[in-house]
């Protein structure tokens, strides 16, 4: 375990290399209004998250990450192009291993330029692994848009399609949704019975947030959901090999192409890879044993929706990641209030880099 102070002095040296390659210093509040991440994340980050709430300001997180609050703040006020870099504690809670840190320091590289994608991509990716360096880490990448424009390309209801988009992010949760959606998985008894209208204790008073007509609206999109014609074996299968892809960057490429051909939607997202791989080869990066796996990602924050990348300890599958970080052009429209530009990030565990080296 390292002290505060070391920690503290990684931090700011990690700083110093992302203001030299042109980032502007910036400091977000710790405390963050928590009605953005709800609107964001859906309830589901408070199980991520400290809540707190005063009667002014209302309900309040402390900070779980710096990518939302740097976003709005280059959305109200920053230029174009921009680079930023940060470094501050964070906060997560942590209900299933006593072991994990939940508070911690995390620094940060946040790129917003419309100039040329793959290029700012691997400008965070290179400038990352040439910091972390010296710890020979394992290094890992995939590409979430992948995935999303394989679903927004299905043939079936938008509600489907949205249901799926919005589990892209929980693995099992999409997995079950797939199942069902193809009619791999029967429909439960509990559900048959709601849909035939035969429902123990109709009478009894509701209770919760749900009114009446909610309920009445949830269970029609059910049935329709229920005479929708379930997906077709051949889409499901092409699904399935898409999220199997697993190999070095060549080889990857060569099974997402081979896959464009019957899934012609991914065709885009296929060619934004191959500039990205470009770019990273361009930095020195050795592109051909890089690691490629579509399914990586999939359980970061939910605002990726493209590049994605993570840096490990090959000896000590016991810590998180050392550093992630990936491409969230979408977050900038959702919280640019009508404006948008392409953006890239990615944070550094400072404290995580000084455990090892100690190690080593």
């Amino acid at each position: 375990m390292t002290d505060r102070a070391q920690t503290l002095a990684r931090a700011a040296g990690l700083r110093a290399v992302f203001e030299a390659a042109g980032a502007v210093g910036v400091e977000t509040p710790v405390l963050q209004p928590a009605h953005t991440l709800l609107d964001l994340y859906g309830e589901e980050i408070r199980a991520r998250a400290y809540v707190t709430s005063d009667a002014l300001r209302g309900e309040q997180m402390l900070r779980p990450d710096f990518t939302v609050p740097v976003v709005q703040m280059h959305m109200a006020h920053g230029a174009e192009p921009a680079r930023y870099t940060y470094s501050g504690e964070v906060f997560r809670r942590q209900e299933h291993d006593p072991d994990r840190a939940n508070e911690f320091i995390q620094v940060g590289f946040e790129v917003f330029d419309r100039t040329d994608p793959a290029a700012a991509d691997a400008e965070v990716f290179a400038l990352i692994a040439g910091a972390l360096s010296p710890l020979r880490l394992r290094a890992a990448t995939g590409d979430i848009g992948v995935l999303m424009a394989a679903v927004e390309g299905l043939k079936t209801t938008a509600p489907r399609k949205a249901a799926l988009m919005r589990h892209i992010w929980r693995p099992r949760r999409f997995r079950a949704l797939l199942d069902r959606f193809s009619g791999r998985t029967a429909m439960s008894r509990t559900r048959e019975a709601l849909l035939a209208g035969d429902l123990p204790g109709a009478e009894a008073p509701l209770s919760g947030r749900r009114s009446a007509a909610e309920i009445t609206a949830r269970i029609e999109t059910l049935r329709e959901d229920a005479a929708t014609a379930p997906l077709s074996t051949e889409e499901v299968r092409l699904l399935d090999a898409l999220l199997g892809v697993r190999e070095t960057m060549p080889y990857a490429l060569e099974q997402l192409r081979d896959l464009s051909v019957d899934l012609p939607q991914i065709a885009p997202a296929v060619a934004r890879i191959a500039a990205r791989a470009g770019a990273l080869e361009a930095r020195g990066i050795d592109v051909q044993s890089l690691p490629f796996e579509t399914n990586f990602g999939r359980t970061s924050m939910e605002y990726y929706d493209g590049f994605v990348f993570g840096f490990f300890s090959p000896d000590r599958a016991d810590l998180p990641a050392v550093a992630t970080g990936g491409r969230y052009d979408a977050l900038t429209r959702r919280l640019g209030q009508g404006r948008e530009i392409p953006a890239v990030g990615g944070v550094l565990r400072p404290g995580l880099m000084l455990e090892l080296e100690a190690a080593q």
